[in-house]
Order: structure tokens, then C-alpha cells, then sequence
């Protein structure tokens, strides 16, 4: 076990606001470590100081001779027109069957590999930054919210491609279930000071709410016997035959001390609006058709959303789930069918271009007044500012020199005052810290109405969701099943496609036999022609899975994918061998 990194007494402030303040921890080559603390506690800085990019007022941070950092950069280092195979060649120096064999471990393969990088979306951009990250073989990883705006496919992908990463990682989240999946060890960051703890983030803040309760007793127990002696003292200090015993208890009253309790950072207080429970649906669309005048995003779209129901939309970006929340609200009209809302809905609506849109001249407390349901207390408009972060002054701000995700917040903080009976809320927790998050589900749950959802945090969906639709491959269903049954189902699919990717990592592809180019580009051909038809064939076995209630059928459906899975990768890495042979020729 070699000590990576050893950081000593670090200080860090910016301004009046104490960042880092005499904190000492130690990162050894043996752990992957999850980095939690409250939003502007100062993660992100220590990164940087780690990086190199900022310096420490004082202290030191000492790094082992043969430290090599990865960074996931979270810009675009990618050059216009450049595919993903030459991206990677580019930016590691290492051969394209090196670059393709690591890019296949994130599913980026065949047309993806020698496509364009800007054809992509972010989630897929993610990817290729993560196998170009492997391909340096850095030996601490530092990931500062990597799975932010990350589909849940990509997600879990990438958890397991940090379970079979055997160097030492850290790794800044608010996302518990990732750290949980991931790390080993936690590392916290609170009021200044590094704690180490040799366990999961769970076990770390059950430990630390034990600690809280045990001083608190303590205190307790402490003040009580302070009091005792006081009054023993105040009764007996004037009697000469008493006097000795009352100087005895009050040197043992000078040595009683109480236990360090760190004052608790400020909680979210969040309700939902207060509405009467109805029946029946809440919204019917048949025959819809979403999209945009160029292309069709999804068609023959035929669903039921019941009054009282919380949905989550759910599907890898890109499948159209904001495009149907859109057309569902009206902002987007149906390229064919209708959406049909129930009598007396009434929606509240949370998205980018909702809050593009607020009152710049208006104030934040203002904009709150107006948004109010009539009669709320200016207690609560107060409390839910300060759970959206709008604390003391900031109340005052005008709304033009807000930051994006201030004004995301903001228009949150609106919809909650208000008294709509069906919410529409598109990755509400994007720009929330962890506790706020929580807080927010809990609020849903409780909430009476009608909640149509998205979002990417899984323990915010499992709270939240009662039901879930799915948007893949131009269609939008109900999967007519709970979230844990569609997580079940997505880490099979991507097990199943593990199992079969072929040649164990590092075990470099035979080259095939030299022929001619029209021949190469023949068997090319017919390899694209048999790739689309498995993909087919696999999307039909996986959405008869995601169907099937009989055990015995889903086992065949399992093992017939299985099977057709093997089919399509081995074919995906001949198309692989077969371009690459072309290009060298």
C-alpha cells in the first residue's frame, strides 16, 4: 500500500467563508473513496488544489513521485468533424485496436466508433471522455459529479467500469447509490476538516449520527451533574464545616467538559401545494406522434395517467422523454393523435424553457409573493427561499442577475407555492444539493395530486414513483411495473452484454488474413445488414421481457436475448476487425 497522496494542516478561504481549515487526510493506491459534503463546503476546490489549478493559503499537499492523475473533463476537447476512433487515437497515442478495445467496454462500438463525436449526445460524449481517461492508465481517478446529466444505462455502465477499475479513485457525489456501488471508503468535507472513515458512505453517516446522539447524551449528563454541583456548592461554601467538600466539587466542576457538537447545516423545508384528492385519469393520449417537423421522435402512442399517480418517464437521452413531456403540456404540438387532459387539472410546469422565461426586473422575494397561492404565510415563502438556497439577503436579488441554476431553482420555489393539482417537473433535482433532494421527494410523497416526472437520481425516482413509462426505439409505454423491476431489468441487459463481448480485456484481436479491398468492404456490407437485424431481433426479446410476468417464460426470453446478444457482439467485433483492415489498407 502506497500513500498516493498526504494532505497536511491545508487552509483554504475565500473571503470570510472557511473552505479548508487545518485538514490533514491521507489517500492511499488500495481504495476507491467516495468525497461527500454539503454543497459549497469545498469539494470541488480541493480538487483543484489537487490538480494544481489553485494553491493553499497554507499547508501542503505531498504527492507520491509516480502519481498519475485522471481527470474527467467535464468540457468537450473534441475537434469539429472528428469521429469518436480518431478522438481516441488523437488524445491517447495509443493504436486505434487498443482505443476500440477500451471504447467496447462503454458500449461504444461499430457505427458509434468510426462515427462523428458531435452526432452524439452528452451522455455518449461522457463515454468516450471516460475510455479516453482509461487509456492514459492513470492511477487515482478524481471524477467531480459524474453522473450528472447521465441516463441511468450510462450510469451503471460506468459504475461497473469503476468496480473493475483496479487503481484508486476519488470521487465527488451527491448521488449515495453510486458512492454506495462504487467506494469502499468515505472521505467527508464539513466545517473545514477531512474525515477518513474505512467504510461506505451509509455506514459513514449512520456512524456519524451514532457520534451526534452518544455526545449529546453525554452533554446531557454532563449539564445535569454541572447543575449538582452547583447548587451543592452555592448551599455550602458559607459553612466553615462544609466548606472543604464545596472547594472538592468545585475543582470537579472545573474539570467537567463538554463533547464538540458541530451546529447542523441549515435543512430544506419543502410542501407541496395543498390540493383535494380526484379520481379517474388525469390525462389520455392516443395515436400521438412526437417530435419535430423533421424528424419523429416517437409514434402510436397510447397511455393512461391516473389522478393521485406519481410517473416517471424513464429511457436513455436521446429517446425523446423531455419531447414527450412537451407535447403533453402543449409547448410542443403532436405530430399526429391528441393529448387530452381530465376536467379541473390544473398544471404546474418545471423546465429549462419555463425558466428561461422569468421576469428579469422582478426580485426573488417578489417573484415568490406573486407565485403564492393566496393566503400562504410569508413564513413559508420565507422557508422555501432558504431550502432553495435564497438565504438573508439574497431574497433581494433581481432576477436578471441570476445564474442559470438559480433561476432553476427559483421557478421550483414558485411552482411550490402555488395550488396546482398536477406537476410537471423535468429533472427537477439537476441544480439541488442531496439534502434539498430528499427533501423534495419526501414532499412529493406526501403531495395529493398528480406528479409527471423525470429524472436521473435513482433513489429520488424509487422514492418518488408510483408507476413508470419508458421512452426507446420510437416508442412511449407503460412497463406497467415498479422502478426496481426496470433497474433489474437494465443491469441484466448490460450483464448480458458483458458476459458475451468476447476477448478478455488487454488480449489484443487477431488480425484477420490479408485479401483485397472489394472483398473487405463486401463482407463489411453484409456484416451492417446483419447487425441491424439483430439489433432488431434484440429489442423485440428485451421489450417481451420487460412484459413477461410468467418465470418460466422470462428465463427463455433471458436465455433467447442472451443468445442473440452473443450473436450481435461477435458480429459488432468481426465489422470492427473488417474496418480496421481497410483502413490499413
Amino acid at each position: 500500500m502506497a500513500v498516493l497522496l498526504d494532505i497536511k494542516r491545508a487552509c483554504k478561504r475565500y473571503g470570510d467563508q472557511v473552505l479548508l481549515d487545518d485538514a490533514s487526510a491521507t489517500l492511499t493506491d488500495d481504495g476507491k473513496i467516495g468525497f461527500i459534503g454539503r454543497n459549497g463546503a469545498g469539494k470541488s476546490t480541493l480538487l483543484k488544489v489537487i490538480l494544481g489549478e489553485e494553491e493553499l493559503d497554507s499547508g501542503e499537499i505531498i504527492r507520491h513521485p509516480r502519481l498519475r492523475l485522471g481527470y474527467l473533463r467535464q468540457h468537450d476537447p473534441f475537434l469539429p468533424g472528428e469521429t469518436v476512433q480518431d478522438f481516441l487515437v488523437r488524445d491517447s497515442g495509443c493504436p486505434a485496436w487498443k482505443c476500440g478495445e477500451v471504447a467496447g467496454q462503454f458500449e461504444i462500438k461499430a457505427a458509434a466508433l468510426a462515427g462523428p463525436v458531435a452526432a452524439l449526445s452528452g451522455g455518449w460524449q461522457t463515454r468516450v471522455k471516460l475510455a479516453a481517461l482509461l487509456l492514459h492508465e492513470p492511477n487515482l481517478l478524481l471524477l467531480d459529479e459524474p453522473t450528472n446529466f447521465l441516463d441511468l444505462r450510462t450510469q451503471i455502465l460506468l459504475e461497473h467500469f469503476l468496480k473493475n477499475f483496479r487503481e484508486a479513485c476519488l470521487i465527488v457525489s451527491h448521488d449515495r447509490a453510486f458512492l454506495g456501488a462504487t467506494c469502499d471508503r468515505t472521505l467527508d468535507l464539513s466545517h473545514g476538516k477531512l474525515t477518513v472513515y474505512p467504510g461506505k458512505v451509509d455506514a459513514f453517516l449512520a456512524h456519524q449520527r451514532e457520534q451526534r446522539t452518544h455526545a449529546e447524551r453525554t452533554n446531557a449528563a454532563v449539564l445535569a451533574r454541572k447543575r449538582e454541583l452547583e447548587d451543592f456548592i452555592a448551599r455550602n461554601k458559607a459553612r466553615a464545616s462544609t466548606a472543604s467538600r464545596a472547594r472538592s466539587k468545585s475543582r470537579e466542576l472545573d474539570r467537567l467538559e463538554f463533547e464538540d457538537v458541530a451546529a447542523d447545516a441549515p435543512t430544506a423545508a419543502i410542501r407541496c401545494p395543498v390540493v383535494s384528492p380526484r379520481r379517474g385519469p388525469a390525462v389520455r393520449c392516443r395515436g400521438l406522434s412526437i417530435g419535430h417537423s423533421e424528424r419523429v421522435v416517437a409514434r402510436d402512442i397510447d397511455l393512461e395517467i391516473i389522478h393521485g399517480s406519481r410517473t416517471a418517464i424513464v429511457g436513455d437521452n436521446g429517446q425523446g422523454k423531455t419531447t414527450f413531456l412537451r407535447t403533453v403540456v402543449g409547448s410542443l404540438p403532436p405530430l399526429a393523435g391528441d393529448v387530452k387532459w381530465g376536467h379541473g387539472c390544473e398544471l404546474g410546469i418545471y423546465a429549462q424553457h419555463v425558466y428561461t422565461s422569468l421576469p428579469k426586473e422582478d426580485t426573488v422575494l417578489g417573484f415568490l409573493e406573486r407565485a403564492a397561492a393566496i393566503g400562504t404565510p410569508a413564513q413559508r415563502i420565507l422557508d422555501l427561499a432558504g431550502a432553495m438556497l435564497f438565504r438573508g439577503r439574497a431574497v433581494e436579488k433581481r432576477i436578471a442577475v441570476l445564474s442559470g441554476g438559480e433561476r432553476a431553482r427559483l421557478c421550483l420555489a414558485g411552482l411550490l407555492l402555488g395550488s396546482c393539482n398536477v406537476l410537471v417537473l423535468d429533472e427537477p433535482g439537476n441544480h439541488l444539493d442531496v439534502e434539498t433532494v430528499d427533501a423534495l421527494a419526501t414532499a412529493l410523497v406526501d403531495y395529493q395530486g398528480t406528479v409527471l416526472f423525470t429524472s436521473h437520481d435513482r433513489g429520488f425516482v424509487q422514492t418518488v414513483a408510483t408507476n413508470v413509462i419508458e421512452a426507446r426505439d420510437g416508442r412511449v409505454v407503460d412497463l406497467n411495473g415498479g422502478y426496481d423491476r426496470y433497474l433489474a431489468a437494465m443491469h441484466a441487459e448490460i450483464d448480458t452484454a458483458e458476459q458475451v463481448r468476447g476477448s478478455p480485456a488487454g488480449q489484443r484481436p487477431e488480425k484477420p488474413a490479408h485479401r483485397d479491398d472489394r472483398g473487405l468492404r463486401k463482407e463489411r456490407a453484409a456484416l451492417e445488414k446483419q447487425v441491424a437485424r439483430l439489433e432488431a431481433e434484440r429489442k423485440r426479446y428485451q421489450e417481451a421481457l420487460l412484459a413477461a410476468t410468467d418465470p418460466a417464460e422470462a428465463l427463455r426470453l433471458h436465455e433467447a436475448a442472451a443468445r442473440v446478444a452473443a450473436d450481435l457482439s461477435a458480429a459488432e467485433d468481426r465489422w470492427l476487425q473488417v474496418t480496421e483492415e481497410l483502413a490499413s489498407l
